[in-house]
């Protein structure tokens, strides 16, 4: 496919993972500040995979806040986004130190995968985190259509991580799941790498422990598209869900399991048509207050940016999202 009829928004990130193996396109080290404290081996058979979505959300969250205002100005947004690509070109890298300052004095970002990290631990599993060795999956390449550079970059991903003589993978954001569980073996020779889902590995030990939430609370689930059409986790979070003592999962009629609603994130999309996606988000909101909910809990990291916006636009200030992480962590805790 032509890099001309690929929207700004993707070529951008896609210049990024070229660049940097991260889709903001900042330095590699920021990306792994929220485990510095945690001592996590860089060497070990088992590692957990953070991917971008997660350890960026906090500066994605206020960029398309940005991009969805410039949207609806005069100029839209598609002509900055082409501006920031042509001052990387240049050596410039204003995106960059704008997502730099919005990262200074908050580590709002780091709260589901330090929550995912204790809940590892407390069932015993202690995984490795490559830190600034992690490579990015490259899924935004895939889904633009550049498959040539996906391949490429699967490659490359697959070999930093063999180095580090990693054998089994815990990933946590759905979209870095599917890619290097499904889209990988396609592209890399002798692919034998064992992936599963943060999810999966809670079920497979959820018998081992008694969960409380430190309150009685509605809950509604929202299912992320990637996480339920593509990697079929539909009953998984439900069951950790229902396990927890205090929790009453209440959940839209219809729009729930393979036939929820999208929030109007994922692979790019929000970055290409910022003003739809953004009434994707309301709608979404919208059929999940109808429950009653008090919390929504999803598990991918576009999901929460989206449902927070839907959020915010309806001024339901009382009703707050929780990565489904978090909730466990929690209950964990009591």
């Amino acid at each position: 496919m032509g890099s001309e009829l690929i929207p700004a928004g993707l070529t951008y990130l896609a210049g990024n993972i070229a660049s940097k193996q991260n889709i903001l396109g900042v330095s590699r080290e920021q990306s792994a500040r929220w485990a510095k404290d945690l001592n996590l081996p860089k060497r070990s058979e088992t590692v957990f995979f953070a991917g971008c979505g997660y350890q960026f959300s906090h500066q994605l969250e206020k960029l398309m806040s940005l991009i969805r205002r410039m949207d609806k100005s005069v100029i839209g947004a598609e002509l900055p986004i082409r501006f920031a690509s042509f001052q990387k070109k240049l050596g410039l890298d204003l995106p960059g130190i704008y997502s730099r300052v919005l990262a200074m004095g908050d580590d709002t970002e780091v709260q589901p995968l330090k929550a995912a990290i204790q809940v590892l631990q407390n069932f015993g599993i202690h995984p490795g985190y490559l830190a600034d060795d992690e490579p990015c999956c490259g899924a935004p390449l895939y889904n633009a259509g550049l498959h040539k550079e996906f391949a490429q970059n699967a490659r490359q991903a697959y070999q930093k991580l063999k180095s580090f003589g990693v054998r089994r993978v815990i990933s946590l954001v759905p979209y870095c799941t599917y890619a290097i569980k499904a889209r990988f073996p396609l592209y890399v020779d002798g692919f034998d790498l064992e992936v599963k889902h943060f999810l999966e590995v809670v079920c497979e030990n959820l018998a081992s422990h008694k969960l409380r939430f430190p309150r009685e609370v509605k809950v509604t689930y929202h299912d992320p598209c990637q996480l339920v059409r593509y990697l079929k986790l539909v009953e998984e979070p439900r069951q950790i869900l229902r396990s927890i003592r205090g929790i009453e999962l209440v959940e839209p009629e219809w729009t729930k399991r393979e036939w929820a609603t999208c929030c109007g994130g994922g692979g790019g999309f929000e970055a290409v048509f910022p003003e739809l996606s953004q009434i994707l988000a309301v709608n979404r909101v919208s059929e999940l207050l109808d429950t009653g909910a008090e919390i929504i809990a999803t598990h991918c990291p576009g999901c929460t940016m989206q449902l927070k916006a839907g959020l915010k636009e309806l001024k339901a200030d009382s009703v707050e999202v929780l990565d489904l992480a978090q909730i466990i962590a929690m209950a964990m805790e009591t």
